[in-house]
């Protein structure tokens, strides 16, 4: 999580000032432990932020390495090779057989971030890195929500790459004339077809009602608009998805994978992006598999109908 651009530092999370001393730092890190310790209380997945943040910072070498990648610490000269944020480029290293993809994974989003980013620093001037930690980090909330969405999208990209060809995923999937109003990944398996979408809400959700809810989604209802594009794929193409799926920051969740019950008969289930692979190789429960000609047919009606944002 704290690999985020939307997410809190391992000092706000802790309740420190990032130029804190170390003893204090330690006093607070066990404070929160106690504060949000679910035998007392607590919420479970907070009090794993509270351990991870303690991770990152509990040593001042850690700290130092931390300071230097996120871009919290002011004065403190920043890398964002290091901070994970710039494009991944291909390697060739593996030589393993991937899933069949088509579409750019976070492509509209990084576009789009580039483009504001630039125009929030000021317009005519050329950013010289768009991904400098520090700057990401004072730039406005929608701008780093962009950041966050491409980082999930990619993120996604990789791990059903990694399934093999028995899987074919197409990536910013339209559903509308907005930009915007896409379907993150559409992901044909032996195990069914599911809607994924990526999401980084900057913090721990909750569920109520079989919808994402927390304070920093604001009136957004994620399930609710993932549904209503994976219809308007499903119409389009003639094909019926099997569950929706929701891939959320492994620390945003309490546990691995959330069921939200069904809508219209599709299952819909929330997961932590560390599960997603676990969930596509052995099905969202209430998913009907595909196979044999049904699977070649299903793949060639999406081949032929979807269009990219």
């Amino acid at each position: 999580m704290f690999d985020s651009p939307l997410s809190a530092s391992a000092y706000e999370i802790l309740g420190v000032d990032p130029d804190v001393a170390h003893e204090e730092l330690r006093r607070a890190y066990r404070l929160r432990l106690r504060q949000t310790h679910p035998d007392t209380g607590g919420d479970a997945a907070v009090f794993i932020q509270v351990q991870r943040a303690w991770e990152l910072v509990g040593t001042p070498e850690l700290r130092a390495a931390y300071d230097r990648r996120s871009g919290v610490h002011p004065g403190v000269p920043t890398d964002s090779a290091e901070a994970g944020w710039r494009p991944q480029a291909a390697t060739r290293t593996d030589t393993r057989p991937k899933a069949r993809s088509y579409g750019h994974p976070g492509g509209w989003r990084r576009e789009r971030y580039l483009a504001l980013i630039r125009e929030w620093a000021g317009f005519g001037v050329e950013v010289p890195d768009p991904y400098d930690p520090a700057l990401v980090r004072s730039a406005p909330r929608e701008l780093r929500r962009m950041l966050a969405d491409a980082l999930a999208e990619e993120a996604t990209a990789r791990t059903v790459s990694a399934l093999g060809m028995g899987y074919t995923v197409w990536h910013d999937v339209a559903t509308g004339p907005d930009p915007d109003d896409k379907l993150d990944h559409v992901v044909l398996s032996p195990s069914g077809l599911y809607g994924v979408m990526s999401e980084d809400f900057g913090g721990v959700v909750g569920f109520r009602r079989g919808e994402i809810t927390g304070p920093s989604l604001g009136t957004r209802a994620p399930v609710t608009a993932a549904l209503a594009r994976m219809r308007a794929v499903a119409k389009a193409a003639r094909v019926k998805f099997g569950g929706a799926i929701i891939v959320l920051p492994d620390d945003d969740l309490a546990q691995a994978v959330t069921p939200l019950g069904t809508s219209r008969g599709v299952p819909v289930v929330v997961v932590r992006r560390s599960a997603l692979a676990m969930v596509l190789r052995q099905g969202v429960p209430g998913a009907r598999p595909i196979g044999g000609n049904e699977l070649f047919d299903v793949r060639t009606r999406l081949q032929q109908t979807v269009r990219f944002a």
